[in-house]
């Protein structure tokens, strides 16, 4: 059962998270009072766990296709008891929110709200579910820079968040474009095809660059910065947009995707450092 909880919980995109809330917070130039920094990292880890699992729930039939591997099409739990443990998780993530403040309560409360409609509608439209996630994704260094009241230190970063997850989040479409066009889910490969896709895919990531490039150029952000982006970010995004022309197998999109999940490390580290 607990081996379960946790595959539904997607335990690397919780540390990813919570790596980015602390980040939100450090950048802004102090992690005090640190208390509050630990809590709203675990809040944040908890809300993503809560809208991993919620969204296994609502995917079933689609995962029966195309991730058969995860533990609801497997019947390694009940979904009565996946929805419980995803409703519990949101709560206890939303009630750590109320020990910081107010501000964060309302961003933790709309990221769950946001990350339940997800799953539940938004996936199934043309790019709306998109520009959830990468939005919920992006608010996790706003959430840091809030801990610490510094909100609007954590902008920048929370712009790139945006970029990189949209652009991933197209990619995943076009892995699971087979199993959504069965179960009616209209996504944007769905609907447009590949070629389009891949064309939305290239323009969200040169935005991306040009949004990289920008604090360095204006000197807010410094030469070890552009360095870890520039060996480090810019060719795995590079080779992903590049290979993707020629392969749009699910085996190799998923391939990218998890390629792009592992180097959002390095693109931490290259804020980290800044």
């Amino acid at each position: 059962m607990f081996k379960s909880i946790l595959e539904l919980a997607r335990p690397i995109n919780v540390l990813i998270t919570m790596l980015s809330i602390f980040i939100g917070a450090f950048i802004t130039g102090t992690i005090q009072p640190f208390y509050y920094v630990v809590i709203a990292c675990l809040s944040g880890g908890l809300i993503t766990a809560a809208s991993n699992s919620i969204n296994d729930y609502f995917d079933i039939d689609i995962d029966k296709i195309n991730k058969p591997h995860r533990p609801l099409p497997l019947g390694n739990i009940t979904m009565k008891s996946c929805f419980k443990i995803s409703m519990m998780e949101y709560l206890l993530g939303i009630i750590l929110s109320f020990i910081i403040s107010p501000q964060m309560a309302v961003i933790a409360i709309s990221v769950s709200l946001l990350t339940y409609l997800y799953a539940a509608y938004l996936k199934r439209t043309i790019l709306w579910g998109n520009f959830a996630v990468s939005l919920c994704t992006a608010a996790t260094f706003i959430y840091g820079g809030l801990s610490v009241n510094r909100p609007l230190q954590a902008i920048m970063p929370s712009l790139f968040a945006f970029f990189y997850h949209f652009g991933r989040e197209i990619i995943k479409d076009l892995q699971d474009i087979e199993g959504d066009a069965r179960n009616a889910v209209i996504t944007f490969p769905v609907r447009f095809g590949i070629q389009p896709s891949i064309f939305l895919i290239w323009i969200n990531f040169i935005i991306l660059i040009i949004l990289t490039i920008f604090p360095f150029w204006r000197g807010w952000y410094g030469t070890t910065y552009f360095l870890v982006v520039l060996l480090g970010v810019y060719p795995i995004v590079l080779y992903s947009i590049i290979s993707i022309i020629k392969n749009t197998s699910e085996k190799h999109l998923g391939f990218v995707s998890n390629l792009l999940k592992a180097d959002m490390l390095i693109g931490l580290l290259a804020i980290y450092v800044r």
